[in-house]
């Protein structure tokens, strides 16, 4: 190998070590598990970290569900058999509330939770 093939070969291996640390310093997803059924989320109360990563899973147990938190400015359907994930970053501290969008039967008004960021 002549010198300038040995350094640009050096070059992309430094540019390539450089990028992977950018790739390792970025916060990993923490992934919270919810599931639906009538009439509850389980778990309904979460707390997250302001500006911590959060996937939010959702599976339903038997009917078509809804999750909808209007200050987070989140929402989601969730259909049973098939996970719904919603990706997102809290971004201010404080308490927000959620509740079912999608008519789920008789108790449906009483399907809510929180989610509590903290700072």
């Amino acid at each position: 190998m002549d010198r300038r093939a040995w350094m640009v070969a050096a070059a992309a291996l430094a540019a390539a070590g450089c990028a992977g640390a950018l790739v390792s310093d970025k916060p990993a997803e923490r992934v919270v598990r919810i599931h639906t059924k009538k009439f509850a989320f389980v778990p309904n109360e979460i707390t997250l970290k302001k500006g911590e990563p959060v996937i939010l899973e959702f599976v339903a147990e038997d009917v078509d569900m809804g999750f909808k938190s209007t200050d987070l400015k989140l929402q989601v359907d969730i259909f049973p058999g098939k996970v719904a994930r919603l990706a997102f970053t809290p971004q201010k501290a404080g308490r927000f509330e959620f509740f079912c969008n999608v008519f789920c039967g008789d108790g449906h008004e009483d399907m809510d939770g929180t989610i509590t960021v903290v700072g």
